[in-house]
């Protein structure tokens, strides 16, 4: 049975931890997005420029194609807009969303402390303003910040194996 699930958030909503934990689970492959970001991507984004959709969308693609091309695959991927997902969808059809709903207290907190991103806290506000929650029609689960890691990754694996 192929597992392709992307776990979305805005930054600093764990999706990189939960993923990760979430694919040793599923006996998946853990992929972090921003790792298929180009480098220009991640340059404007350590400058505190937000990302427009024009640079979103290679990228986008490439999750899709990403995704697809494994049979077991967990990738951590904002995914913020509908939009976005519509197009990792076009290429992984069977991609199941994982939304990590974190309050903005939480994530700011977050972010303030780790050293080891690109991402500064100036953007959060920019990546909440593009947040759209899933949606009843796409497949996915949407989980609130009391779920810690182990958890948060056991239920995700129920609804993506029952979907």
């Amino acid at each position: 049975m192929s597992v392709r699930v992307v776990v979305m958030g805005p930054s600093g909503s764990g999706k990189s931890t939960v993923g990760a934990f979430l694919a040793e689970t599923l006996g998946a492959r853990f992929i972090d997005g921003d790792d298929l970001h180009p480098a220009e991507n991640v340059r404007k984004m350590a400058a505190g420029v937000p990302l427009d959709d024009a640079d979103r969308l290679p990228w986008l693609r490439l999750v899709g194609e990403t995704l697809q091309s494994e049979e077991r695959v967990v990738v951590a991927c904002s995914a913020l807009k509908r939009v976005y997902r519509d197009v990792i969808r076009t290429g992984a059809p069977e991609t199941f969303f994982a939304e990590l709903a974190i309050s903005r207290a939480v994530l700011e907190e977050r972010m303030r402390v780790r050293a080891d991103h690109f991402m500064p806290a100036a953007l959060l506000d920019s990546q909440l303003q593009t947040l759209e929650s899933l949606e009843a029609d796409e497949a996915g689960i949407r989980l609130d910040e009391s779920a810690d890691v182990r958890t948060a990754a056991a239920v995700i694996a129920e609804a993506a194996r029952r979907r």
